[in-house]
């Protein structure tokens, strides 16, 4: 099934306990802010009518007939280098800001098939597998837009989970019963989750024995009793009294919430890990190379906003051929590409799970894009504010432009290159000023570093998996050692 813009819209006016900015907001679909991420959600559902698009978004199954890309469970190499595709043409059509709707679910899904089986083969439990391929079907023929919580708040970052003076500092099972279980706790972070269908939680670390209650995965409606959201403020559109002067965030934007549960019931045929927790750092870890694999896709098509800002801002002031200017573009060609060969890379080099065939991206080339990315998006923003010069924190409001006592002097004094009229040049440089002079820039700082799994979580995984036996061998060899020794 592919669902209607309109059916998803009225999907999410569902009584779901939403906060913004210390008030309860009882329609997202009409409040000023919450609108545009529920916009920016609604616009995959727009998109897969659009011919241009139809082919990248929707394929035909077997069972379900034309369903959601997102949702093919990638069974050859193909299959990712596709979903790599998908993720960026939807990223391209919502202006260079990737769309999450169902990106981050169908990244949990396929973990758990994966998750799931080995439970079944290792421990006989094949009930959760059932349950979760039930789920699937569920999700698939309904075509829910999906979030995944997984971040927990973590309290004192140097204790474990049963550890915690607040038990409820991660996410955790408080009561069992015949019908099901029911968990406290929050999660940070959650991406899109106030205008999602259901929602995902899944561990966030590996446990031990004496956190096994902490050791659970289940999906759950956005409408749950119990479960809250509190949205962050979206800064970047409601920092600006002129909307025009954000032209990216009052159209393209994401929301982040706190998400509380304050004793949810879950029911058992919802339930997919419950207190194994010998798998649920395998979980954690196995999404995570997912959404890091859904990471290093999107980001190469957000750079091309940057760059493309940084072209138009070189060109404006008439610098395009200064050698300074060509460096600071070629780090961010450098930057893009890098994105790119990484996505192929894990892509081709895929690890297939014995037990279920499906293709889990090579985590190590998944984890060196996800760390060049950390590393180097500063280096574009700083790239860019180069560029254009000082405008980027000094660049006058758009309501000056409008202003007939003013508007004539912005015009004639944003003149730069002749090739430009001083109203391009303004609006050239009021694009720059919000990709790196404004509240969207912090906020990208902040995702483009941690979202998708820290700098350090990275660097564990892409230290756990690397193979240096072959680097080891040579120097060996060279050293006059012999592998005994």
């Amino acid at each position: 099934m592919i669902r209607n813009p309109e059916d998803y819209i009225a999907s999410i006016q569902d009584g779901r306990e939403v906060y913004y900015m210390g008030k309860r907001v009882s329609d997202i679909a009409g409040h000023p802010s919450l609108r545009i991420p529920l916009h920016h959600a609604k616009r995959m559902y727009e998109l897969r009518s659009d011919p241009a698009y139809r082919a990248t978004l929707v394929y035909e199954d077997e069972r379900f007939g034309p369903v959601s890309s997102f949702f093919k469970v990638p069974r050859s190499e193909q299959d990712l280098v596709e979903r790599a595709e998908t993720i960026g043409a939807l990223t391209r059509a919502c202006n260079g800001i990737f769309n999450i709707t169902q990106a981050i679910g169908s990244d949990a899904l396929f973990a758990l098939m994966i998750i799931t089986k080995r439970l079944e083969k290792e421990q006989g439990k094949g009930e959760y597998h059932e349950r979760l391929m039930r789920y699937y079907e569920h999700v698939v023929t309904r075509d829910l837009a999906l979030a995944t919580a997984q971040m927990d708040v973590k309290g004192d970052r140097s204790k474990r989970p049963h550890e915690q003076p607040d038990p409820d500092l991660y996410l955790r099972v408080v009561e069992v019963s015949e019908g099901g279980i029911v968990v406290c706790g929050a999660k940070a972070h959650t991406t899109q989750s106030v205008v999602a269908d259901e929602l995902f939680f899944i561990p966030s670390r590996a446990m031990t024995e004496k956190d096994q209650d902490y050791s659970v995965a289940f999906a759950i409606p956005a409408n749950a009793k119990g479960l809250k959201f509190i949205v962050r403020p979206l800064l970047e559109f409601d920092g600006y009294a002129e909307k025009e002067d954000a032209p990216l965030s009052s159209s393209n934007l994401e929301a982040e919430t706190l998400t509380v549960l304050d004793h949810v019931f879950v029911p058992w045929d919802r339930v997919f890990l419950f207190k194994e927790w010998r798998l649920a750092g395998e979980l954690a870890n196995l999404f995570a190379t997912y959404h890091r694999y859904t990471a290093v896709s999107y980001r190469s098509v957000l750079v091309d906003l940057f760059l493309g800002a940084a072209r138009l801002a070189a060109a404006c002031n008439g610098i395009e051929n200064a050698p300074h200017v060509r460096d600071d573009i070629l780090d961010i060609v450098l930057y893009k590409e890098i994105m790119r060969m990484a996505t192929r890379m894990a892509a081709l080099k895929a690890i297939r799970d014995p037990e279920t065939g499906i293709l889990v991206p090579n985590p190590v080339y998944t984890n060196i894009g996800k760390l060049y990315s950390n590393a180097f998006f500063p280096v574009v923003i700083k790239n860019l504010i180069d560029i254009a010069g000082g405008l980027v924190s000094t660049l006058p409001s758009t309501a000056e432009l409008k202003n007939p006592a003013t508007g004539h002097y912005i015009e004639k004094f944003m003149q730069g290159s002749p090739k430009f009229s001083g109203l391009d040049r303004f609006k050239v440089m009021r694009l720059v000023r919000e990709l790196a002079g404004g509240p969207l820039t912090g906020y990208l700082l902040g995702a483009m570093i941690h979202a998708e799994g820290s700098v350090a979580a990275s660097k564990i995984a892409l230290y756990r998996d690397y193979d240096f036996a072959e680097a080891e061998r040579l120097a060996m060899k060279v050293a006059g050692l012999s592998e005994g020794e």
